[in-house]
């Protein structure tokens, strides 16, 4: 069985705390979001480590190597959109079908050391990222293709709750 594509808007988690993992993006202040992302994946090398670490909880649900391999990519796509939120006035971020490239790229076959030493790379980029916006640049804004606006800010608290709830998944 493949796994159902994620369909729903979580922008939501920008206004109260998530039920499921219990961040609450809304009372996180952006600017502590790069110590967040460090912390976040201070936690990943452990979880991909796991000798069962591919293998699916069930047929419908990501494995902990396809959550990671995603996490890995939600830190390297954030960054390409705060680039863009920086460099441009009022950009258009691309579609991104995290579902079509966890296929593509065969998440799940990926080796979980690579994995995880991207991860942690990628959060510190981000991390290094965020830590240089200017005082002034927080309320830039930008917007996915389906009307969402975005602005700096927002953008860097929505990005941490991905992570954060799926570090929460793989915990169990």
């Amino acid at each position: 069985m493949t796994i159902v594509p994620d369909t729903k808007n979580w922008t939501w988690v920008l206004e109260r705390e998530c039920p499921e993992c219990g961040f609450d993006s809304s009372a996180t202040a952006a600017a502590s979001v790069p110590g967040l992302l460090r912390s976040n994946a201070e936690g990943w090398p452990a979880v991909l480590a796991r000798p069962d670490v591919a293998v699916r909880p069930d047929p419908s649900t990501w494995s902990a190597l396809e959550y990671g391999a995603h996490v890995r990519d939600v830190f390297r796509i954030a960054s390409v959109r705060f680039a863009l939120l920086l460099d441009e006035e009022d950009p258009e971020f691309a579609d991104w079908d995290q579902d079509a490239t966890a296929e593509q790229e065969r998440y799940g076959s990926q080796d979980p050391a690579e994995v995880t030493r991207d991860l942690v790379a990628a959060a510190e980029v981000l991390a290094l990222q965020l830590e240089a916006v200017p005082a002034d640049a927080w309320g830039r804004p930008g917007r996915r293709s389906d009307g969402s606006v975005f602005t700096v800010d927002t953008l860097a608290r929505y990005i941490i709750h991905d992570p954060v709830h799926h570090l929460h998944d793989v915990r169990g």
